[in-house]
C-alpha cells in the first residue's frame, strides 16, 4: 500500500512548496523526496539539484527561516541516491508509482554528511 493514491496528491505536495503554501512545520521528509523524485522524474539531475536548492531557500526565506537550516550537500547526496536508485526501476513506472517506491525505501532514512566531502571538491 503505497503513501500517495494519486498523482494528484503529489502534484499539491510539490506546488504547496513551490508557492510557499505549506507551513514551514507542514513540509516533513517524505514532502522532501516527493519533491525530488517529481523534479528527478521532469529533468536532469543537475536541473533537479538546481530546482531544489532554489526551491529550498525560497521556502526557508518565505518562512523567515535563517539559511543555516540548508545544507547544499545534503541535497545534492538526496539527489544522488534518488536518481540512482530511479535509475534502477523500471522506466515504464508511473510517477505515482516511483515515489511511493521511493517514500517506501528512504522514508525513514537520514543521510550524513560527510564533513571532508567539501574538502575534496
Amino acid at each position: 500500500m503505497g503513501h500517495y493514491k494519486s498523482e494528484s496528491e503529489i502534484e499539491a505536495v510539490v506546488g504547496g512548496f513551490e508557492s510557499c503554501n505549506t507551513g514551514v512545520d507542514d513540509f516533513k521528509h517524505l514532502d522532501h523526496l516527493t519533491v525530488a523524485v517529481s523534479y528527478l522524474r521532469h529533468s536532469t539531475p543537475e536541473q533537479a539539484f538546481q530546482r531544489m536548492c532554489s526551491g529550498l531557500l525560497r521556502f526557508l526565506d518565505h518562512h523567515e527561516v535563517g539559511r543555516a537550516k540548508y545544507d547544499e550537500q545534503l541535497t545534492m547526496k538526496w539527489i544522488n541516491l534518488i536518481q540512482n536508485t530511479m535509475e534502477d526501476m523500471n522506466p515504464a513506472l508511473s510517477l505515482l508509482e516511483i515515489t511511493n517506491l521511493v517514500i517506501e525505501r528512504f522514508g525513514k532514512m537520514r543521510v550524513v554528511v560527510d564533513p571532508t566531502d567539501a574538502k575534496r571538491k
